[in-house]
């Protein structure tokens, strides 16, 4: 089983819960609402849950073993880092738009 798409949907720099993210295994089966969470010891990623009864919760999908839960982390944050990366890049862009926009209008 391989992951061949993940797809970063909602980013958030606010609170515990940064991605909603979609994982697709072997171009043929996908799972969403794979979340990102910041936790204490940093980010981890939980799985598609269902609330049962008084609060407790159930996930809908997960891996059976470490190793596989480590290779869908491993595809999720590496695409994670790099859209993050991406936000920056666009965020100082903007910004330097504006300083020059800014610089240009005390110009005149």
């Amino acid at each position: 089983m391989q992951v061949t798409d993940v797809r970063i949907r909602k980013v958030s720099s606010e609170g515990k819960m940064k991605a909603i993210v979609s994982v697709t295994f072997d171009g043929e089966f996908v799972v969403h609402d794979i979340k990102i969470i910041e936790g204490q010891n940093g980010l981890f990623i939980a799985m598609p849950s269902r609330k049962m009864g008084e609060g407790d919760f159930r996930d809908i999908a997960h891996p059976i073993n470490s190793e596989t839960r480590a290779k869908i982390q491993d595809a999720i944050f590496a695409e994670y880092e790099k859209v993050c990366e991406e936000n920056e890049a666009k965020e100082e862009s903007e910004a330097e738009e504006v300083v020059e926009v800014v610089a240009e209008t005390s110009e005149i």
